[in-house]
């Protein structure tokens, strides 16, 4: 079910017997079935499908792994590794999803440096609250 709504709004198809080798910008959802070298960029959604190979630099907002990757990538909204499906390289990304039976070979990075600064800020105003209470209480 999941597939046909995939489908339904994919903006271009490379099929099982294509390969191509270079550089691919685009909106919306793409989906690689075939052999793809090169390099990716895109603010949207790439699912590699289940005979997909893709040996790529990423750049995307969602990528959905169903077959082989290789490569860096960086996704600023997910990466989704599903079962049966192996993924090689250096991942960077604020949510991502392994199921059980996938391959992940690599680094992960799921921290950002908004967050570390946040966090930073909040634990002062936490610690200066408490030591406050302490001098006071001693």
């Amino acid at each position: 079910m999941v597939m046909k709504r995939e489908d339904s709004q994919l903006k271009a198809y490379m099929g099982e017997d294509a390969v191509f080798n270079g550089s691919l910008s685009f909106e919306g959802t793409v989906r690689i079935d075939g052999k793809f070298e090169g390099q990716v960029n895109t603010g949207d959604t790439l699912i590699v499908g289940e005979t997909g190979q893709v040996s790529a630099e990423v750049m995307a907002g969602t990528v959905i792994c169903k077959g082989r990757l290789e490569g860096n990538i960086v996704a600023t909204q997910k990466i989704e590794i599903h079962a049966n499906s192996q993924v090689a390289g250096s991942l960077k990304t604020p949510s991502l999803l392994v199921e059980v039976g996938a391959v992940l070979d690599g680094s992960c990075q799921m921290t950002t440096g908004e967050g570390k600064v946040l966090k930073l800020v909040k634990t002062r105003e936490n610690e200066g609250g408490a030591a406050g209470l302490g001098s006071s209480g001693a």
